[in-house]
């Protein structure tokens, strides 16, 4: 029989051996031993990846905290495009496979690549992992022009986007097209995290002046980490391999334009293959179709009807939403609701 759990499962059951037979302060050969067989069943991992696996089994409880963060954020930018972050693939730590070099899979490496760096960031910072805690760089160094001096609990997003890429170029060996586009796209999402850190501060001083200001580097909620990675899906540039003079194997990556040996910058997305319509079921490019999806009659957007359902038409069905309404609160102390409904129609693709 076939064991089948999610990446969480497997990474959590690897703590919990650890500290039920070494005790929460130790490692001993039984949490490695645990650890290498949970590694050995977690699918979609390369070899190297597995080695880390092992070696920092806490780490991936991280790692597949931001790898669940990423495909939930995926799914939510691409809710109402025919292409919503799906593939009938073997699931995979990593989500969704994606075997062809679209701008849907640019999109997915760079927020994969964010999701793990911030979920590992995060963890350091609330002190769930061994090798790192908050960043300690600047903390007590003073700003007298601007008033205010480094304190608190600094995120330490350098060590998240330094495991980060640690994990996942690993995967990356046979140097082509593809690899170096999965490369470039894991990059740009670690970079779009680093550079949207946000300041906080906190006052101190006698009856909420503001005599001393301490101040910290924290993470940006992760929904503007994909609305910004969506911005830079829809101007995507295709590009293509050049090879060096005196090696079969390619260099870098150039923008797909015969006058051109430009390279894309380093916060573009980038991508070697067009996008099918992903109107139908299709294995080889992991397409799921839009057979059965929700559409919007009445919008023009991408969730409309006619571009959701690629011109086949659609069935309309009733339903009854319910809900509780007219709440009131009575002294003291409960609520009583009535129980609205609504009878509204909605819209299937054929």
């Amino acid at each position: 029989m076939r064991l089948k759990l999610s990446v969480l499962d497997l990474c959590h059951t690897v703590i919990c051996i650890g500290l039920v037979l070494c005790g929460e302060g130790g490692v001993s050969s039984v949490l490695a031993l645990g650890a290498s067989i949970i590694c050995r069943k977690m699918p979609g991992l390369s070899p190297r990846q597995r080695s880390i696996c092992e070696a920092r089994p806490d780490a991936m409880v991280a790692i597949g905290t931001g790898a669940r963060l990423a495909t939930d954020e995926c799914r939510y930018q691409f809710q109402h495009n025919r292409w919503n972050c799906s593939s009938f693939a073997e699931p995979s730590l990593f989500g969704p496979e994606l075997k062809v070099g679209t701008r849907e899979t640019a999109f997915y490496y760079a927020i994969l690549s964010a999701g793990i760096a911030h979920a590992i960031t995060n963890a350091c910072s609330h002190g769930n992992l061994t090798y790192c805690g908050c960043d300690r760089d600047k903390h007590g160094n003073q700003d007298p022009d601007k008033g205010w001096r480094w304190g608190g609990c600094s995120a330490d997003v350098k060590h998240g986007i330094r495991l980060s890429k640690e994990f996942l170029d690993v995967r990356e060996v046979k140097r082509n097209a593809r690899t170096l586009m999965n490369l470039h796209n894991n990059l740009v999402g670690r970079k779009l995290l680093e550079k949207n850190v946000r300041l906080e501060c906190k006052c101190h001083g006698v009856s909420g002046s503001c005599t001393v200001k301490t101040c910290w580097v924290t993470l940006p909620h992760f929904r503007e980490v994909g609305y910004m990675l969506k911005d830079r899906y829809k101007e995507a540039v295709m590009v293509e391999p050049i090879r060096g003079r005196r090696q079969q194997l390619p260099t870098f990556l150039k923008l797909k334009n015969p006058q051109s040996y430009n390279k894309p910058a380093e916060t573009d997305l980038v991508y070697v293959e067009s996008s099918p319509n992903f109107c139908e079921r299709d294995n080889t490019t992991g397409s799921m179709g839009t057979h059965g999806r929700l559409c919007n009659r009445t919008s023009s957007l991408s969730d409309s009807c006619e571009l959701l359902c690629c011109g086949r038409g659609y069935k309309t069905f009733q339903y009854t939403h319910t809900w509780q309404c007219h709440c009131k609160f009575h002294w003291c102390c409960h609520v009583t609701c009535n129980t609205c409904s609504e009878r509204t129609q909605a819209y299937t693709c054929n």
